[in-house]
């Protein structure tokens, strides 16, 4: 019995085929559907792929710089349009060719071997004229680099040119706009500076009465005495008598005259002599100055501006002044920096406009290095959110009329071309402080 098989137990041969049959077929069914998919995700990225090559053909054809991408051999491998338009040649006809095909005939096509011989030397600059289809030649300034495969290897390059004539326009048109652009920064500092001379008009209105006031008041003593003079040289020539010629010097007082003439002559000097300082400082302060390199003593130059200030307010403020009694001199230009100093004094004076007691502290400190000017008021202070932007050009917290919004940028700019910094914090006393600092030249 043991021998025997069983036929419920032991499958025939059939069923054993018609298993392994439907086996196949479901595994056919996988390798389908894993084909089907396969051919999806291949549809995918060859999409995907026509996109980017469109995209990189599109980029090519934009671009206003002429590009060419050449092998190891300096066969061309790549043109974009703005290459085939400026040599006349279509892609058919540069690509495939020796770069060196594309040089006029001549040391140009040394510099090309030069450039094949440096390998992957990286990052080059050169000027190589493009041989134009017809004759002729544009020259051509490139900027060439070393590519790359995917292992690391030296593939060949890639070059990107641009007409040398092309740069020369946009060199000149930049320049241009440079010019511009010094002339109009020129124009706004003159601007904020007659600004500042039109605010110190009243000071000079009453520094200018004094000595002219003066001078008038001698010249009609001069005129008085010349009509005295006149009298009695008129009598003395008419032959009066000595004893009339006596009296009438006693009644003229011609003695007493004639003693006070050198005075009245010193004090219409001097009254004439201060007025054309004051006139004199006034076209120095308004006038444009190229001298950059002078030595100014900014002590003296902030005494000067403080004077200036201080007559033109409307306020009366306690001033209270640390200043060194030798010059502090600093390298620069006399006028730019005392232009920033009268800026600095009357941004102080604004702010204590409305102040009880209005005071100002100004110090100078020196070291080997550096001076620092520091001005402080016991002003509002700078509100925390217009700190940040109070050197930036037109910003000002001022009513119309009252600022340009210039002053602090001006100055700022001349105290960096000074080699110097300009700063401004709130006291914790209350009140702002403006430093600042330039290089020591003494």
């Amino acid at each position: 019995m043991s021998g025997l098989h069983h036929p419920l137990i032991e499958p025939d041969a059939a069923t054993i085929a018609e298993q392994a049959w439907i086996e196949v077929v479901q595994r056919m069914d996988e390798v389908y559907s894993e084909l089907v998919a396969s051919q999806l995700t291949l549809e995918a990225k060859h999409r995907e792929l026509e996109e980017n090559h469109r995209f990189v053909h599109g980029v090519l054809s934009a671009m206003s710089d002429v590009l060419l991408v050449c092998d190891t051999q300096g066969v061309v491998r790549q043109v974009n349009a703005a290459l085939t338009m400026l040599t006349g040649r279509d892609e058919a006809g540069t690509v495939g060719r020796a770069l060196a095909d594309l040089a006029p005939d001549g040391p140009q096509r040394a510099q090309v071997r030069a450039l094949l011989g440096a390998g992957n030397a990286g990052i080059q600059e050169l000027e190589l004229p493009l041989a134009r289809e017809g004759g002729g030649e544009v020259p051509v300034t490139w900027n060439v680099n070393a590519l790359s495969d995917a292992d690391g290897r030296y593939s060949g390059f890639v070059a990107i040119g641009r007409p040398v004539g092309e740069l020369k326009r946009a060199y000149a048109e930049l320049q241009t706009a440079h010019e511009a652009l010094k002339a109009a920064q020129s124009q706004l500092v003159q601007a904020e500076k007659l600004a500042s001379l039109g605010r110190l008009v009243a000071g000079v209105a009453h520094e200018l009465n004094n000595p002219i006031s003066f001078v008038l008041g001698n010249a009609h003593a001069m005129a008085r005495y010349a009509a005295k003079l006149e009298r009695y040289l008129g009598a003395v020539h008419a032959g009066a008598q000595r004893e009339d010629v006596s009296a009438l010097r006693a009644a003229l007082k011609i003695d007493r005259l004639l003693a006070d003439l050198p005075s009245l002559t010193a004090g219409l000097m001097e009254g004439a002599e201060r007025s054309g300082a004051i006139v004199d400082a006034l076209k120095r302060f308004s006038a444009i100055e190229d001298n950059v390199g002078q030595q100014v003593d900014l002590s003296q130059t902030l005494r000067r501006a403080l004077h200036w200030v201080s007559r033109a307010s409307r306020i009366s403020v306690g001033v209270e002044t640390r200043l060194p009694d030798a010059p502090v001199w600093v390298s620069g230009s006399a006028n730019q920096l005392q232009q920033v100093l009268v800026n600095l004094l009357q941004n102080a004076y604004d702010a204590l406009e409305d102040q009880p007691d209005p005071q100002l502290t100004i110090s100078l400190d020196t070291s080997d290095q550096h001076v620092t000017l520091c001005v402080a008021d016991n002003g509002t202070g700078i509100a925390e959110a217009t700190l940040p932007h109070i050197f930036d050009p037109f910003f000002t917290t001022k009513p119309v009329g009252k600022g340009t919004g210039l002053g602090l940028s001006i100055s700022y700019g001349i105290v960096e071309r000074h080699r110097g910094t300009l700063c401004a914090h709130n006291l914790a006393t209350g009140g702002a402080c403006f430093t600042l600092t330039l290089p020591h030249a003494g």
